[in-house]
C-alpha cells in the first residue's frame, strides 16, 4: 500500500517544534509503548495534539489515525487544541450549576468570543469546565490559571477577566 503524503497546516514555529519531534520519534518509534509516550512528547513540545502530529504519529507507528486519535480524545491531560496563556475552568458541578454556573459560562463565551474547549485568536484565553473544584459553599465558583473566585455572578466576569489581559 503506497503512503500519502499529508500537507501540514502548522506555524513557522510549530514547524521548527515539529522537525525536533520527528528526531524524538525516529530515535525511539521501536521501544514498547511508544503511543502515550509520543503523544506525550507532542503534547509537552506543542502544548496540545495538533492533527498533524497525530497523523505522523499514527504513520511512524504503522497505525490507524483513528486509533490515535482515540487514545488521545480517551486521556483527559491530552488536549486537541491549543490552550491560552490564561485557562479560565467554569465549575458546573452541583451546588455551582444550580447557583448560576451556566451563566457564567454564557457570559465567558459572550465577553471572549469563543466557545466552551476554545481559545481566543491570540492565545491569552481558554474556556474550560470543570465538574467540581471542592468549592460548594462558594458557589458558583469560577478559577483563572491557579485564581479562584468566589459567588461569581455575570456582572463581574469583565472585572476578572481584566485581571489577566
Amino acid at each position: 500500500m503506497q503512503k500519502v503524503k499529508r500537507i501540514f497546516h502548522l506555524s513557522c514555529k510549530e514547524k521548527e517544534k515539529f522537525e525536533k519531534f520527528k528526531e524524538y520519534v525516529s530515535e525511539r518509534k521501536n521501544m514498547q509503548g511508544g503511543l502515550i509516550t509520543f503523544l506525550s512528547k507532542a503534547q509537552q513540545t506543542f502544548g496540545y495534539l495538533p492533527i498533524e502530529v497525530q497523523d505522523y504519529i499514527a504513520r511512524e507507528l504503522d497505525k490507524k489515525l483513528s486509533e490515535v486519535y482515540g487514545v488521545a480524545t480517551f486521556y483527559s491531560f491530552f488536549s486537541l487544541f491549543p490552550k491560552g496563556k490564561n485557562i479560565v475552568r467554569v465549575c458546573l458541578g452541583t451546588a455551582c450549576y444550580v447557583k448560576g454556573g451556566k451563566k457564567i459560562l454564557q457570559q465567558l463565551e459572550k465577553e471572549l468570543g469563543i466557545g466552551l474547549n476554545q481559545t481566543t485568536p491570540d492565545r491569552t484565553f481558554s474556556i474550560e469546565v470543570n465538574r467540581c473544584m471542592g468549592a460548594c459553599a462558594l458557589a458558583p465558583v469560577l478559577r483563572v490559571n491557579d485564581d479562584i473566585y468566589a459567588r461569581v455572578s455575570p456582572t463581574k466576569v469583565s472585572q476578572i477577566l481584566s485581571k489577566y489581559e
